[in-house]
């Protein structure tokens, strides 16, 4: 039986360790906190899921919340000033709908099923003597988490990173109290050019159902703000204060809001960033990166945890289909690019969104408020962001795209 060491217990750790457990592998996966530390802390992230990632955690029955989390049914963009006009402005239902657990809540369950289904759980802090062992134990190590020392093992990919400094300061807040939306629950994606975005969903959270909100604030611009905050009460008033200066068409939804808890908010920064997937130890042994830690994004475009799910999936299925072979680097340099040739597209698609918009998406973005159909092809996109090339970055192909359309209708 062939034994493989996951280093980090989230999203795509635990549904990689939980998928080779159903293959017949021996796998630990080494968490630094427990089930109880991970439920009683702070929020980690948004966590917005769409169908193929869902659909990953259903073919290993993970999907625990599916009678009870809200649906994100649909995408809601637009675009405007702080004047409340919105020069853009559609929505579209999606072929089906998303959703989003707290990582406090799905990750201690999935824990536990990790250990009811018979792998290993470690409790510790894995630095570099500690993959050394495992290395040492294991066919195969696996890294899901790039913090501290482990995560300097994986160096940048300059050709493939975009930028080296954050394009913007982000906000979390888990809310009870928003107004339903009238029509469809959705991803309510709004942009303040030059200022910053708001995205919002509906969730679940330990205490039922709830909306996060995302606050992505150009470094140094009007909102970003959050070094003003010292309480949770605080981050809920300058959340609520921004979106009603820049976002006015949503602030009649955020009129009666309150925390979930007061560990129901986050702020940071992240520099978007691609690392190569070999990690190598002192004494020359090879780990393997994976998901964020290897190709991480802002969360501008909700595509952290579809990332991970969809990397979990195609690192099990390569990790089966090389049988009895070694993990060597290049069977790792391999399965990664097998990754990317999807993540690449990820990237594209969230860089384009941390830069002043192209004019073809705006023309695109423009024509979807006048045609439901393309409307859907878009809102779809957010599910597969492969599906956006090569209109969304060419304006002779966007022009080509929304012709199709018409000639459709």
């Amino acid at each position: 039986m062939r034994k493989i060491t996951i280093i980090g217990a989230g999203q795509g750790g635990l549904q990689l360790g939980i998928g080779l457990l159903a293959k017949g592998f021996d796998v630990s996966l080494v968490s630094n906190r427990t089930a109880a530390q991970i439920a009683e802390g702070r929020v980690m992230s948004s966590q917005s899921m769409y169908d193929m990632a869902v659909g990953y955690e259903r073919e290993l029955d993970l999907a625990f919340w599916d009678d009870t989390c809200p649906p994100i049914s649909g995408v809601h963009f637009r675009a405007g000033g702080s004047d409340g006009v919105t020069l853009i402005d559609w929505r579209s239902p999606m072929r089906a709908p998303g959703q989003s657990v707290d990582q406090r809540i799905k990750m201690p369950a999935w824990m536990a099923e990790f250990e009811r289904r018979g792998g290993r759980l470690v409790i510790a802090d894995a630095g570099i003597p500690e993959l050394e062992r495992y290395a040492a134990e294991s066919d195969l190590v696996v890294v899901s988490t790039g913090k501290g020392e482990i995560g300097a093992l994986f160096e940048r990919d300059a050709e493939r990173s975009q930028f080296d400094a954050p394009l913007r300061t982000i906000s979390l807040t888990y809310v009870h109290g928003m107004k339903p939306r009238a029509d469809f629950s959705a991803l309510n994606i709004s942009v303040n050019p030059g200022i910053g975005e708001y995205v919002n969903f509906p969730a679940l959270t330990h205490t039922g159902a709830c909306d996060i909100i995302n606050l992505e604030c150009i470094p140094g611009g009007p909102m970003d703000r959050w070094n003003e905050v010292d309480s949770p009460a605080a981050h809920l008033r300058l959340a609520v204060e921004l979106i009603r200066e820049f976002f006015p068409w949503e602030a009649e939804r955020c009129e009666a809001l309150r925390l979930t808890d007061d560990l129901g908010t986050l702020v940071g920064r992240i520099t978007p960033t691609v690392r190569k997937v070999v990690g190598r130890l002192p004494s020359g042994a090879a780990v393997m990166g994976m998901a964020d830690v290897l190709v991480l994004n802002d969360p501008i475009t909700g595509q952290g945890s579809n990332n991970a799910s969809k990397c979990a999936a195609l690192y099990m299925d390569a990790i089966v289909r090389h049988g009895d072979r070694p993990f060597n680097e290049a069977w790792m340099q391999k399965s990664f690019e097998t990754y990317w040739d999807y993540a690449k597209w990820v990237t594209r698609f969230t860089n384009t969104h941390l830069l002043p918009p192209p004019p073809q998406v705006l023309k695109v973005f423009a024509a979807c408020g006048q045609n439901p159909a393309l409307a859907a092809y878009v809102a779809n996109a957010f599910d597969d962001p492969k599906s956006l090339s090569p209109w969304y970055y060419d304006a002779d192909e966007a022009d080509r795209f929304i012709e199709s359309f018409a000639v459709a209708a």
